[in-house]
Parts: C-alpha cells; structure tokens; sequence
C-alpha cells in the first residue's frame, strides 16, 4: 500500500452534504493501489464510549493518471458525524483518520474526523433552474442589429464633452430581442450578454457609467423589452459585471484625475502618486497593466456599497436572472459574500459565475459563487479533439480530476465552453475540421455541468484573433443550415435527458482510438462512444447491467443507424467513421 498517496479533507469536495439527510465522503489513493476501501462512522456525540460505528463500502469512482477516488453518498442518522476509514491492498489493512495511519480500528472519537453539524445553511445553494440550462453568450455588438440583421458598420456617440461610445459591427439590444424566435428554435433557455453599460470601447469591459445602458446597444427601455421577451419564451437572462476595475472617465476616477490626492474618491483606488500619470506606465493599479481600465478597491466600504447597489439595481429593476462577475479572483471575497447575500435578499434563484481561469475551489464554498467559467475544462477538450495534442487515456484522466474538483452540487453548474469572447474559435483551432467541431460540441452538450455556446458556433464561425472570433454573427443562409441542425438535435438531447445529465458520468473505454462515457441517471443513460482517429474503427461496448434493452438491435440517436447487440443484450458492436460518434439511449430496468 502506498499512504504517501492517501489523502481526505473535511469540509471540502471530498467531505460535503447535499442535503441534510445525505452526505458524501470521499478518499484518494494511489492508482491501482487498493482493493477495497471502507467508511466507519457514527454519531460523534454518542454518550457511550467507544462510539457505535457503521461500516459502508467505498466505490473507486474517479480516476486520473495518478490516483483513484473512492466514494460513498449516505443518510448518516445524525446531525453530528464522526468518522475514520478502513483500507486494503489484498496484502494488508489500514485504518485512517485524521491524517493518521492505524493497524488497529481506531477507538478514540477525537482521533476521528468530524463533520461537527450538518447545517442546510452551509450546504451550496444553486439555483434549481441552472442544472437545465443551456447557455448561448452573446457579444451584442457582433449579433444582430435588427432582425436577421447586422450591420457591420462602425460608429461613434459622444456621450460627455470629449468622451465618445464605439460601436464596430452595430449590434444592438433591439437585434437580440427581435432574434429571440432564433434562439427558441435553437433550444437556448439561457443568454449571458458580454457588458452593456455605458463604455467607450467596442468591448465595453471599461465601463464608465454602470447605471446606464451604452447608447450604441440602445436603451433602458430596450433592455426591460430584451428581459421581457426572453422570460415570456422561459428564457433566463444573464448580464455581464465588470467590477474590478472601471473605464478612465467613470466619474470616481475622472475626479481623482483632475483632483488628484485632494479627490474624495482617491482611495477607491489604487494610486501610487500624483498627479496621476496615465503613460508611459500607469501610476496606479490597473486591469492587466492597461491604463484605460483602472482597478476599483473593493475593500473600500464605499466601493462596495457602490457596486453592490449597482448589481442589486438591475436585478430589482430589470428583473435579470444573474451575473457573470468579471475578474472574480481579483476581487476582495468580503465584497463577494456581501455581494451575493444582497443580490438573493432581492432575487433567491439569481446565478453568480465568477469568471475564474483556473482552480475556482475558494470561491465555491457557497458563499460567493454558484459557478465558475470552466476554462481548465475548455484546455481539456481543445487539447484533445482540436489539436490532438493528447491521448484518449490523458484525456480520461484530465476529465476525472476536474470531475473530482468541486462538491456535487457545485459541478452541476459550471460553465463548460469550447469557445467564448476571449479565447480561438474552436473550428480555427480544429484546422477547420467540422468533424472535430462536431464531436467537441456532442461532449459539451452531454458533460456535467452547464454547456454555453458562443454565439455562431452553430453557424461555423471562425477566428484566431480577437477581431476574427469576435466577427459579426452569420445570419444568411449556408450550409451552415446542416451544423445549427446538429446543434438544435444536442440541446434537444440534453433536455430531453436531463435526468441522465445530472447524473453519474462513467468513463467505459479509452483506447488509441477510441473514447466512451455513460450519463447515468435513474431512469435511463446516455452512452457516447467517439472516433477520435482519423480512420474507420469498430468497437464492442459493453452495456450497463442495470439496463434493459427490449430489441435486438439499438438506434443511434445522431444518425439514426441501427446496431447490433450480443444475444445476451450485454455488448453492443459499432462502426464509426473517422471522426464522428454514435448517440445510444438505455432504458433502465424497473425497480
């Protein structure tokens, strides 16, 4: 046995409730290592002594190239839990608790670990309709100007003596709103929409007024007609918060410019000297040293109370459904807590996701966000089905150590992309290769979490550079027509499984070729089985005991092909093309 390897955090995703009746525990080993793993646990505050402890088996759930997880989900009995861990190698047998290795089952209850009070407060509270949602982010300068529409022409509208608004393709609120009927059609019930605020730039993440709409998208009036027509077609409507840093003439810094050190704004930011001195090199802290985009000091109690005013006002005005927070790691996490207290006091079911690139663990306790943009998944599928920059197998394993990374709650929500306003065109990256776009967007739609797809993506956008993928949205109709089609028939998968979808993810084949999952739910599972090579395989899967398969012969739900099955009913044979999957349905058997 390796106890090197050996590793459990309370209070953690390996130590978790999702209800107050159920708890999950989880352990980490070395790959291949144990045979068997037990949970020991008991009532912590059981008068007698030693404690009455109840064994459960642990079941290897995930697995990385490293380590193997083990689980167990439970009704514990109690509101106080203790417990320790038995562990076997088939050659010996450890007891584990508290980081410590035992020959002999552990009697002393303060050598054990302790989930002190399983409280419902502290339990992560995401919004019941977030599990469902399928995600289209909008970049409205780039989408749509009116109705099957955009312009492509740049414009200026002076909005302060000086101070001017730009626009470079004429996207509008009003071009979302007309559009609505498209994205119905798609399957979309979600839109996030890049920032809407007053901003000079084409981008608007300079955001100068954050109590008004930028005149080049429209106006107030269009936003509360946008909200309303997407909730009238269940809809729900995210906004973009840019609150870690401001545009150079929003009003606080423009004193502070003019005033220097005499300004009563100085400290809601970070100021090195004055006078303020913008270039060669900012003398102040900005977003990623750019002088136009100074950073605001949300440790400043009036900062705060600013910025937690603006986001409780478009909530309670507007009636949106939630933010996007933009920057969120920079940002003091009292002000997120705050921030998010006040945000549900107004709207209980509104969605925070943090734009977070990486390991977004600290912020997802469930006291500052929902939800993070999982870019760490994004490398993952580029990786793999773009760039075939890793195997079947490496895949596997990176996708089981970001499956393992957050509570169950919390990984039913994050934000899974291929592709957004910051990052490649998949299809670019992919060489063009439609087939690869293809299967990225099958394992998006079908993997834990939340799918968001970039606006055109369903229409074959491309795009290395910013000015590329961020082009104007394709409303004419191409061959493109072929791909929305195969996107429309994903979201409609995913709905119509969201049972399966929210449930276990099993990984059941990754070979040189070769990559195959099942979501299973409790009703049915989704098996996936992909191509990921460049010529023709064929590949024997076996079928999940617990299902019933009534013919002898099972329909790919993408293509329509029928395959058959062993007379058993226990494998299913399949021939896949280069590139491409097959989408197979199963029925479990009644309880």
């Amino acid at each position: 046995m390796n106890p090197l390897a050996v590793f459990h955090r309370t209070y953690s995703e390996y130590s978790f409730a999702i209800e107050t009746n159920r708890v999950v525990i989880r352990l980490r080993a070395a790959k291949d290592d144990l045979k068997e793993c037990w949970l020991f646990f008991g009532d912590r505050m059981e008068p007698q002594d030693p404690i009455n402890m109840t064994q459960c088996e642990m079941k290897p759930k995930y697995s990385d190239l490293l380590f193997d997880y083990f689980e167990v989900e439970f009704d514990p009995k109690v509101t106080r839990l203790c417990y320790y861990f038995g562990l076997s190698d088939g050659k010996q047998t450890l007891y584990y608790s508290n980081d410590t290795f035992f020959e002999k089952q552990p009697l002393n209850r303060q050598h054990y670990y302790n989930f002190h009070y399983i409280r419902e407060e502290d339990i992560p509270q995401v919004p019941k309709w977030a599990k469902n949602a399928v995600v289209y982010q909008i970049y409205p300068d780039s989408f749509a100007t009116r109705k099957k529409f955009i312009s492509k022409e740049e414009k200026s509208i002076e909005i302060s003596p000086g101070v001017f608004s730009h626009s470079k393709y004429g996207g509008t609120l009003r071009g979302i709103y007309e559009n609505i009927d498209y994205l119905v059609q798609l399957g979309i019930n979600c839109i996030y929409l890049t920032p809407i605020f007053k901003a000079e730039s084409w981008h608007k993440y300079d955001t100068i007024d954050y109590m008004d709409i930028d005149p080049c998208f429209g106006t107030k009036k269009d936003l509360k007609k946008l909200v309303q027509t997407c909730h009238d077609n269940n809809i729900r409507v995210i906004l973009d918060g840019v609150f870690n840093h401001c545009g150079f003439n929003f009003f606080a810094f423009k004193d502070v410019y003019e005033k220097g050190d005499k300004s009563k704004y100085k400290d809601w930011f970070y100021i090195k000297g004055f006078p303020i001195t913008p270039s060669p090199s900012p003398n102040y802290e900005c977003f990623a040293y750019v002088e136009s985009m100074p950073k605001l000091n949300t440790g400043n109690p009036e900062v705060s109370d600013y910025l937690i005013n603006v986001g409780k006002y478009w909530i309670k005005e507007f009636d949106i459904d939630g933010w996007r927070l933009d920057v969120a790691n920079e940002i003091d996490r009292g002000f997120w807590r705050r921030f998010r207290e006040s945000i549900r006091q107004i709207k209980p079911d509104a969605f925070l996701i943090a734009e977070i690139w990486d390991d977004a663990r600290s912020f997802l306790d469930g006291d500052q966000f929902d939800s993070a943009m999982n870019y760490n998944l994004y490398y993952a599928i580029t990786d793999f089905f773009a760039l075939n920059r890793i195997t079947p197998k490496e895949f596997s394993a990176r996708i089981q150590y970001l499956l393992v990374r957050y509570k169950r709650q919390i990984q039913q929500v994050q934000l899974n992309l291929i592709d957004s306003h910051d990052v490649p065109r998949f299809l670019s990256q992919a060489n063009g290769d439609m087939r690869k776009l293809r299967l990225a967007a099958l394992f998006l739609l079908t993997h834990v979490g939340i799918p968001m797809i970039f606006y055109g993506d369903e229409k074959g956008i491309d795009g290395f550079v910013e000015k590329e993928y961020r082009k104007p949205m394709v409303w004419k109709n191409s061959s493109s027509n072929t791909l929305f089609e195969y996107y429309q028939k994903l979201i409609k998968l995913r709905k119509t499984n969201i049972d399966a979808m929210l449930g276990d993810y099993i990984t059941l084949l990754a070979d040189e070729e070769a990559y195959a999952y099942l979501r299973k739910g409790s009703s049915n599972s989704i098996l996936v089985v992909m191509n990921v090579s460049s010529r023709e395989i064929h590949r024997t899967i076996e079928l999940p005991k617990a299902s019933l398969v009534i013919k002898d012969e099972i329909n790919d739900y993408l293509t329509g092909c029928t395959y058959p099955i062993s007379e058993d009913k226990s494998k299913v044979y399949l021939p896949l093309k280069p590139y491409s999957a097959a989408v197979i349905n199963i029925l479990h058997r009644k309880k």
